[in-house]
């Protein structure tokens, strides 16, 4: 993991209408400080549509978009032309959305996006479910964990949907996991997607403490326990899509105490939670295979 030195400007403002512990809104914040002002924000119906505060007001110091909740790549991609009609290639478009409008609502314009490889940067902060509209459950929903739609007994039994291989899928240029934890790696990543041409899809884990039951101070501790579980692994692919790197150099943490220290959680038995430890091992494996074989794949950067 490289160290970025993070930039004491700020592009975002207090008086933002975030919840407490929110980790959407740092991840906004270590987004622009990377990026810089000459970013213009797509937003689809999400937390941040919210967050940003009501008209004509706002905390963020850039040009902002708000769009329907499942347009934000498309209307990124016209934004895009737009500048570019306009004789302005210097502006980034960063569309902005929840795992709900990216992995669900919004699949279909990312899709869309990727295949044509327009020159956005796609940014799905991941708070693993519809939080703004009621703790629903979303395909980020990771398994075991309780919403308002899986409930009680009926708590989630699918993985999360594999976002990262679905993206590396359309070969596009650049394509990383963050986490608000790791400011100066969330910072590096997305300085060196705005070096790319292209679509470029970065994917930050951003703690819901309301929605996890968890307490507000706790964020940051959940989002950095989340990489050193293995609950949400650190990788970058490159190459359009071919070569994988993964994160690997840190102590590993409890998975387990992970999964008790969140209330969404609290209705597991043991036994579920050993299952459930089993299939992030298996996916962290699969990830480690990955990088193995583009390693070592002729033509290939290492």
């Amino acid at each position: 993991m490289k160290a970025a030195k993070i930039p004491t400007a700020e592009l975002m403002t207090s008086g933002h209408l975030a919840c407490q512990g929110c980790g959407a809104t740092q991840a906004m914040r270590f987004a622009l400080k990377a990026l810089g002002p000459k970013t213009a924000v797509v937003l689809p119906a999400c937390c941040w549509s919210v967050i940003d505060g009501p008209f004509p007001h706002s905390s963020l110091k850039v040009p902002i978009l708000h769009t329907a909740f499942e347009a934000a790549a498309s209307t990124a991609s016209g934004l895009k032309a737009g500048l570019e009609m306009r004789g302005d290639t210097e502006t980034v478009v960063l569309a902005w959305a929840g795992d709900g409008g990216t992995f669900d609502i919004g699949i279909q314009a990312l899709s869309g996006a990727a295949e044509r490889n327009e020159d956005v940067i796609y940014c799905c902060y991941d708070n693993e479910a519809y939080m703004n509209t009621g703790i629903q459950r979303s395909s980020s929903t990771p398994i075991g964990a309780w919403t308002t739609t899986t409930p009680g007994t009926h708590w989630k039994r699918r993985p999360k949907k594999k976002m990262i291989d679905i993206m590396a899928a359309h070969s596009i240029p650049y394509i990383a996991t963050a986490s608000v934890a790791f400011p100066q790696d969330l910072i590096e990543k997305f300085r060196k997607a705005r070096e790319f041409k292209g679509t470029r899809f970065l994917h930050v884990f951003a703690p819901c403490p309301t929605g996890w039951k968890l307490a507000p101070e706790l964020s940051v501790a959940m989002a950095r326990q989340a990489v050193t579980s293995n609950a949400f692994p650190l990788i970058e692919v490159t190459d359009n899509g071919k070569t994988w790197s993964v994160w690997k150099d840190f102590e590993h943490t409890s998975f387990k105490d992970y999964m008790k220290a969140q209330g969404r959680f609290r209705h597991l038995s043991d036994e579920d939670l050993i299952w459930i430890e089993e299939e992030a091992e298996k996916y962290w494996q699969y990830l480690l295979s990955r990088e193995r074989l583009s390693g070592m794949a002729p033509g290939l950067e290492a």
